[in-house]
């Protein structure tokens, strides 16, 4: 890990085959204890990190909930600032705080978000630059990032070489389905050679779940 910016940890729980959502978008992979296992793990994190299609598909409160602990600040990339006012991170912007990422192609009435509580954060151009975005955040004092997903958000985290360590839950399903959802989808590597390698630090087995813990 590169000592100039903070740790990101990829967290997700997917089926047998490497999906985290059905093509329908069902996502609800995790079995209760494992979700008890994710808010334990939220509440250490100064940030949750996920894209646009995760809030079009589920519309989550990336909050924590069944254990105590603080809500991280919530952020969402949405190049084209297109999220809708009645998601529910939107209606809670004013309660827990959030920022939006946006490139300075988005319309310049994102800005209005801001008065339902949500910081409007413009980076990128054409499309978000992350390594840009996690300097930003880091002078913001957010340290530790949870990055939640989907698929092409965790590529794009990847591939450029961002992602510290992976806590992966293996859930008891099989999904199918070339429109289901990967765990990482984006153009991929085109050579092994070049992908992100990690170690394996820890296995866990918890009643019908594996948990895989990598690290860079």
């Amino acid at each position: 890990m590169a000592k100039s910016r903070q740790r990101i940890t990829l967290s997700a729980a997917m089926s047998i085959d490497g999906k985290i959502a059905t093509r329908s978008g069902d996502s609800k992979l995790s079995s209760k204890m494992d979700l008890t296992r994710l808010h334990k793990l939220r509440r250490n994190m100064d940030a949750i990190l996920v894209g646009k299609n995760t809030i079009d598909i589920d519309d989550p409160l990336l909050t924590v909930r069944d254990v105590n602990g603080r809500n991280p600040i919530r952020i969402i990339l949405d190049s084209r600032g297109t999220i809708s006012d009645n998601s529910k991170i939107v209606k809670t912007a004013d309660k827990i705080p959030t920022i939006l990422v946006v490139t300075e192609k988005a319309p310049r009435n994102t800005e209005k978000l801001g008065k339902k509580g949500v910081e409007v954060l413009r980076c990128g151009r054409d499309k978000i630059d992350l390594k840009r975005l996690l300097r930003i955040l880091q002078k913001k004092g957010i340290n530790k990032i949870l990055l939640e997903g989907g698929g092409i958000t965790n590529w794009h985290f990847l591939k450029e070489k961002l992602v510290d360590e992976l806590i992966i839950t293996v859930t008891p399903y099989i999904l199918g389905g070339k429109d289901a959802i990967s765990l990482v989808q984006g153009d991929g590597f085109d050579k092994i050679s070049k992908s992100t390698s990690f170690k394996l630090g820890k296995i866990k087995r918890m009643q019908n779940e594996i948990i895989l813990h990598y690290v860079s």
